[in-house]
């Protein structure tokens, strides 16, 4: 993406470039809570740790 935006880019002043950045101030950014809600490896993840945590108690009684 970044050689296809240079590439694009290259005629245009270092204002234009600057609203125009992918990469720049403004992004979506998501909390980890949140992805594990949605994403099936985070409940899966989350569901393998109770589960471990679950066998360690049986096994060592704590």
């Amino acid at each position: 993406m970044s050689a296809v935006v240079g590439a694009v880019s290259d005629d245009q002043g270092d204002e234009e470039r600057a609203e125009r950045d992918p990469f720049g101030e403004a992004r979506i950014e998501v909390d980890e809570s949140s992805i594990r809600r949605v994403s099936p490896a985070g409940f899966l993840s989350d569901l393998k740790d109770r589960i471990d945590a679950l066998g360690r108690r049986l096994a060592y009684g704590k």
